[in-house]
């Protein structure tokens, strides 16, 4: 096929261009197909793994209610050093402390506690974790402990009124009546009369000679 002098010329640019920058662009085009292609495999390979964390998951709640401790201790470790960064880690430490808890062991209930605040995903897991461990400081009369555990929890949310609570209790142990009662009177009115735990909190603050209503 003939061409023009101008299309000649045209195709002749195109050929230079490509002589010159050709390997670069084919090089920029594998990189973008290996980032997709890597991506796509990530993403099967998040799959897979929480695939693989349910069905251990799954077995640790079904050790916890069997009260098997010696298995929770183990799909409980298969978690946390084969999934621990799929959403099932967090969801197994409180199941795995709670086995822990009710079989008198506080020791080991502690360290899925901490691990799910120093690594959990999600702020009300977080939260829930803080709540807990104070709890059993609580029960070991730990009371600067569990105090200074609560600190970094926010002062508005859905766990403000139960940290508000066992403050109250962490200051009772301690000895500080007043500051006791100002802490349940500030969990009286954060959890509201409608919440089931509203009575409870009230007997301790009325307790303290409470004015919370």
């Amino acid at each position: 096929m003939a061409y023009d002098l101008e299309e000649q010329e045209q195709l002749d640019e195109l050929r230079e261009f490509w002589n010159k920058y050709g390997n670069f662009i084919m090089t920029v085009i594998t990189v973008v197909m290996l980032a997709v292609a890597a991506w796509r495999g990530w993403g099967w390979w998040e799959v897979r793994q929480s695939g693989q964390a349910a069905q251990v998951y799954e077995q640790l709640t079904k050790a916890a209610e069997g009260k098997d401790i010696a298995k929770v201790k183990e799909f409980a470790g298969v978690i946390f050093s084969d999934f621990g960064r799929t959403p099932y880690a967090q969801m197994a430490a409180l199941v795995a402390a709670r086995a822990y808890f009710d079989a008198d062991d506080l020791k080991a209930a502690k360290a899925p506690l901490q691990w799910t605040i120093d690594n959990a995903a999600d702020e009300e897991f977080r939260d829930a974790a803080r709540l807990r461990l104070a709890g059993i400081l609580l029960d070991e009369k730990d009371y600067d402990a569990g105090l200074k555990l609560l600190e970094p929890a926010a002062a508005s949310g859905p766990f403000a009124g139960l940290y508000a609570d066992r403050r109250g209790d962490l200051l009772v142990g301690q000895g500080k009546t007043e500051e006791a009662r100002k802490a349940y009177a500030s969990a009286l009115e954060l959890l509201g009369k409608t919440s089931p735990l509203y009575g409870i909190v009230k007997i301790k603050s009325d307790t303290l000679g409470g004015t919370g209503s």
